[in-house]
């Protein structure tokens, strides 16, 4: 069976590391930690003190002042490692903890998980190819040397590196090694732990580089784990649940997400607040259960996104897409399905292109088939789309000989709605009411990933306001813009009224717009 040793980096609240000691030890596992030398000395002895007569907790050999993106956090992190491998030798795994995190499934199913698979759980992504790091500065991380900390030594921080630059001072990555990144909170075998260990011994240059490198906690373990363990042995994630804020902050995690942190499919969860005794207590209790199921929803990410991304008053915008002096041009109609429902619209997309002369094509920024000529690279990818929609869109029309197109778009969209209406091209707008009832409410919560099979009924019941309410905002918000040229169609009105709207929308003869409006099961 598994037995962990957590490797404990912790700075502050000494009671909490104590007791979090305590709960991982008692399941049969071990605990290294290291406490920073920046905290206050009666805290450490505190510790020290009352963790004294357990056998399975040992201390650091050395303690470190330890500071955000420096290498001391790598230095702490291999001074705790050290002490639980010399320590433990019937450790079997090695776990990466802060005194923030909590466990979020049972010492039984950590165990049993770590188990069934042979293998390293750690973020490994190359440096230099993946968008890992979306902010801030990439390789010169690496090429330059780093000796202040950007964060309280900001002047000097940028004045070294741009003096570096200035005379060439550049370095290489150590010959043979491939640079990787991703989380510093990582679970890995004893075998992997000692490979890297002693390759640290063998290639001194390797702690050189490091050293000097910003914030290498990043890529000092992702680089050396992939460099001494076979792919197929390595799990690219992380085994503990973060989120982080718009502003790259971690989330903290409060008493009302016991339920929500359960349902993720990781073993523990970082940050949880210091004051949310009534959650660290309750994840405490779940640590010792046995027997327990925990049914896995995974819904954590999107959740979080879609109840913050709805903004302060309950919404946000989407950026503008037109260049402020484009323009599709004044003899050019654009025809605009907007609609919720994707199926409707595409219904009606596909019986325009099928009896009347206007090309029609569907939802080109959100589906990569969307009913698009062969338009070479520009239109390969949704991305791409999204990179170059000025250009699709005329291409659009160039490539169709047409002065008319009909697109689809979501409701959602509605700054590039305005933002048609507002080119110099004649823009027109049909709107397909649509009524949400709870299955298909339902079923939008598992397309946009906010729930899916296993999602408890309650959060659904919680979810589903919500999502309806945003729903109904966007329609709402649509009608308020007063566009003109607006038409609307829906399942509760006559052919006859739906057919006169498809003729104004589409300047067709009557007997054509009757032949869109009565489209077989068109609402359906």
């Amino acid at each position: 069976m598994a037995r962990i040793a957590f490797i404990l980096l912790t700075h502050k609240d000494p009671q909490g590391v104590i007791d979090q000691a305590r709960r991982l030890t008692a399941s049969g596992d071990f605990v290294s930690i290291h406490y920073d030398k920046s905290a206050p000395t009666e805290d450490f002895r505190m510790i020290r003190e009352a963790l004294a007569g357990n056998p399975s907790v040992v201390f650091a050999r050395r303690r470190l002042k330890c500071g955000w993106g420096e290498w001391s956090l790598v230095a702490a992190t291999l001074e705790a490692l050290r002490a639980a491998e010399r320590q433990f030798p019937q450790a079997t795994h090695f776990y990466m903890l802060s005194g923030d995190c909590m466990p979020i499934k049972s010492a039984e199913y950590t165990h049993d998980f770590l188990d069934a698979d042979d293998c390293d759980y750690i973020e490994s992504f190359d440096f230099f190819r993946s968008d890992w790091i979306k902010t801030g500065i990439k390789e010169e991380r690496l090429i330059y040397r780093h000796w202040f900390n950007e964060r309280n030594q900001k002047g000097l921080f940028y004045a070294s590196m741009k003096l570096q630059r200035r005379l060439g001072l550049s370095r290489q990555v150590p010959e043979g090694l491939q640079i990787m990144i991703g989380s510093q909170w990582w679970c890995l075998r004893r075998q992997t732990i000692e490979a890297v260990l002693q390759l640290i011994e063998e290639w001194p240059a390797l702690v050189r580089f490091f050293r000097t490198t910003w914030i290498p906690d990043e890529t000092f373990f992702q680089t050396l784990v992939a460099h001494v363990v076979p792919k197929t042995q390595l799990r690219s994630r992380t085994l503990t649940f973060l989120l982080f804020t718009d502003y790259g902050m971690p989330v903290t995690f409060h008493n009302d997400h016991f339920d929500l942190l359960l349902r993720q499919n990781f073993l523990f969860a970082r940050k949880i607040s210091a004051e949310a005794q009534e959650l660290r207590h309750k994840l405490g209790m779940t640590w010792q259960e046995t027997g327990q199921e925990f049914p896995i929803s995974a819904e954590g990410p999107r959740l979080y996104y879609f109840l913050t991304g709805r903004g302060r008053i309950g919404r946000r915008f989407a950026p503008r897409f037109w260049e402020t002096d484009g323009s599709l041009g004044r003899s050019r109609v654009v025809h605009l399905i907007v609609a919720k429902k994707w199926h409707v619209a595409k219904r009606l997309s596909e019986r325009i292109r099928a009896t009347t002369a206007i090309p029609a094509v569907d939802f080109v920024f959100n589906e990569q088939e969307a009913a698009l000529p062969d338009m070479g690279g520009i239109a390969s990818t949704v991305a791409k789309r999204e990179r170059h929609r000025r250009a699709l869109i005329k291409l659009l029309f160039e490539q169709f000989e047409t002065t008319n197109l009909v697109l689809c778009l979501d409701p959602s969209a509605l700054n590039l709605i305005s933002d048609f209406a507002a080119d110099r091209a004649e823009t027109r707008i049909l709107f397909v009411e649509t009524e949400f009832d709870d299955t298909y409410l339902r079923g939008h919560t598992r397309r946009i990933g906010l729930a899916n099979d296993t999602t408890p009924p309650e959060l659904f019941e919680r979810l589903l306001p919500a999502v309806k309410g945003d729903l109904d905002h966007e329609a709402e918000r649509l009608r308020d813009m007063e566009f003109d040229n607006f038409e609307t169609i829906a399942a509760d009105r006559a052919i006859e009224r739906n057919a006169a709207a498809l003729a104004r929308f589409l300047d067709l003869s009557p007997e054509m717009a009757q032949d869109l409006a009565a489209i077989p099961n068109l609402f359906d």
